[in-house]
């Protein structure tokens, strides 16, 4: 029986062949937050749930929101919910036609994540201030 030769195709890239870049993490961490918002959903819609439940219900609830594991937590799923947006409105950007040469395109990706930060910050000082 004959042999069947395979015929010599490149191989697909891989993570060890590109050099990491901001735009590429920024890709990453933003599929990764957009996961996290799930998690970060159940959690609020709990506390929906232990409003709706009783007093008793919801006084457990706000105990665990106002620990300081609670508030920890709480704080990170702000962060994920401003940076996905952030990277949404990087997206956008793209999707109106702008943007795409390559320092644009790295500096939208560095100011996503100082736009997050700073804008998540921003938002705690408020509302530890206006408590």
């Amino acid at each position: 029986m004959a042999e069947i030769k395979q015929a010599a195709r490149p191989l697909s890239p891989h993570l060890q062949i590109y050099r990491w870049s901001w735009t590429m993490a920024m890709s990453i961490a933003h599929r990764a937050t957009g996961v996290a918002l799930y998690a970060g959903t159940v959690l609020i819609a709990a506390w929906l749930v232990a409003a709706a439940s009783g007093p008793a219900a919801f006084d457990t609830a706000q105990a665990i929101a106002g620990s300081w594991f609670g508030r920890l937590v709480l704080f990170g799923y702000s962060f994920v919910l401003l940076h996905h947006m952030a990277g949404g409105v990087r997206h956008f950007i793209w999707d109106m036609g702008k943007g795409y040469d390559p320092q644009t395109r790295m500096n939208l990706a560095k100011y996503s994540v100082v736009f997050s930060g700073g804008l998540t910050l921003l938002v705690w000082i408020v509302a530890l201030a206006v408590r």
